[in-house]
């Protein structure tokens, strides 16, 4: 199947359906399932096989498939296969940087982005600096940030006699998460102490009678403020789509005239997010009646008096939403914050040793998203995590989508007693899924899940990465192939 360029352009795989017809679960095995590690207890092994369903999905001759099943009252394995292959885990890696960022911050813990005065307000004029001070909220949007330029002003804030400063050092800095992903995808953003609308600026374009208008916005539910600092340049090219070049304070983009079509929009990664929050706050203020000097940025700690504040959800509730629609740039500012690393690559190393020390597991991550194609989990250890956080109190399971039970095509199977909740993971011809089944009972099984073909992926030159040609139906099937072995278990087991 060819991607055509308004597909990248679009930036977005849609919603994906497996054509696989539903399979009968009691067919003979066809071969035993592998013998299991020593000092893992082995249940009796069921009366059927996975190994149609695997050899059905047709994941490629180099995809390894690899799967544990086990009891999560007992630690009982029920059935295994390749449970000790390191697989990149996706995004299944959240539900590790959750249970990391439960331990080592609360679960009431709260991201503060603060106004601050450096000197007295005399007749609506800050005697010295005024500072925007972030801590890293990685959910911050800009109807809050417009929020608190109302709340600055409602103060009685007209000017300031000296500087307009963001601090942004509450985090170190990433420029990308991942440096393996194409340019223009916005889920591969920057992270910093100062992050705004997941560090992503919006483009949008249309047909105009001399070529194309072009707009770059932070946009909002009630403010859509202009951005300057990202800028779009479109050029008679057919391929790359995008090219992106930092200049100087500003980020210069390019787009290929051939993809642009009679119009559209789509988010692109902001590579500068002090610069970006800056400019816009300094927008929504002015609109709010309180001019500012252009921001510049502050290299020490902030101090003065807080003027306005915004305060995030709290813990629970930002991984709730994380865990339900896999926001990279949350996880890694979770992680970084939780560790206090001073970058991604010690943070992602420190939860590592983390898991290792309090699970008793040997992963590997390279981040806290799953982005990173080179972190490496097994399926039994996955398993394990999820098992030991459930049993202590402190797992996931009770923030993680619950996805029912579903057919081979991904439809909620209609009033099934038997419930799933459990977090995915996808990249490339990588999918992965791990979390718990429920059955009416009160049984609960506990399953890590991960199919991945990685020669196949690594293979990938960039211009493909975004939507490589028969990545969508591979993910079709691989998903289908979960669910397929999902249902199996619950009939099986439950």
């Amino acid at each position: 199947m060819m991607i055509s360029r308004r597909q990248i352009l679009g930036g977005a795989l849609g919603g994906l359906a497996a054509g696989v017809a539903w399979p009968v679960l009691a067919d003979a095995p066809a071969r035993s399932v592998r013998p299991m590690p020593r000092g893992v207890p082995v249940a009796s092994l069921p009366a059927t096989s996975a190994e149609v369903l695997i050899a059905d999905a047709r994941l490629g001759d180099a995809a390894v498939a690899s799967y544990v099943v086990m009891e999560a009252a007992t630690g009982t394995v029920l059935e295994q296969r390749e449970p000790e292959a390191p697989m990149p885990p996706a995004s299944v890696a959240k539900s590790v940087t959750a249970l990391y960022a439960l331990d080592r911050l609360g679960p009431e813990f709260r991201f503060r982005t603060r106004v601050l005065a450096t000197g007295p307000v005399v007749e609506g004029v800050v005697q010295g600096d005024l500072v925007l001070a972030g801590a890293g909220d990685p959910t911050l949007q800009t109807d809050q940030l417009g929020d608190l330029a109302a709340a600055l002003a409602a103060r009685g804030v007209t000017a300031v006699t000296g500087r307009f400063l963001t601090w942004d050092r509450a985090l170190p800095p990433v420029a990308q998460i991942s440096a393996e992903q194409p340019v223009q995808v916005g889920y591969n953003p920057s992270i910093s102490g100062l992050n705004l609308n997941f560090n992503r600026v919006h483009f949008e374009w249309k047909r105009a009678s001399d070529g194309w208008a072009t707009a770059m916005d932070a946009r909002g539910n009630r403010f859509v403020p202009a951005v300057k600092m990202a800028r779009m340049q479109v050029v008679a090219r057919e391929a790359p789509v995008f090219t992106y070049e930092a200049a100087g304070a500003a980020e210069q983009w390019t787009v290929a005239a051939g993809a642009l079509g009679k119009g559209g929009s789509r988010w692109l990664p902001v590579r500068r997010p002090a610069v970006y929050v800056g400019e816009v706050f300094h927008t929504l203020a002015r609109a709010q009646g309180v001019t500012l000097p252009e921001p510049q940025a502050l290299q020490g700690a902030p101090d003065g008096q807080e003027l306005a504040s915004v305060d995030s959800a709290p813990l629970t509730t930002i991984l709730r939403d994380m865990l339900r629609f896999s926001t990279n740039i949350t996880a890694e500012a979770l992680g970084l914050r939780a560790s206090g690393a001073a970058d991604l690559a010690a943070s992602a190393a420190a939860m590592s040793d983390w898991a290792a020390a309090t699970y008793g597991v040997g992963c590997r991550f390279v981040d806290h998203s799953g982005l990173g194609s080179a972190s490496r989990v097994t399926a039994l250890d996955m398993a394990r995590i999820m098992r030991a956080a459930g049993q202590a109190g402190a797992g996931v399971q009770p923030l993680l989508r619950d996805l029912g039970l579903r057919d081979a095509k991904g439809r909620e199977i209609a009033n099934s007693p038997v419930r799933v909740t459990a977090k995915s993971g996808t990249l490339n011809f990588v999918s992965a899924l791990s979390g718990h089944i429920l059955d009416p009972q009160g049984k609960e099984l506990v399953f890590a899940i991960f199919l991945g073909d990685t020669a196949r992926r690594d293979a990938l030159p960039e211009a493909e990465r975004e939507a490589p040609a028969g990545g969508a139906a591979w993910l079709a099937r691989a998903r289908s192939l979960q669910w397929q072995l999902l249902a199996r278990w619950s009939q099986t087991y439950s």
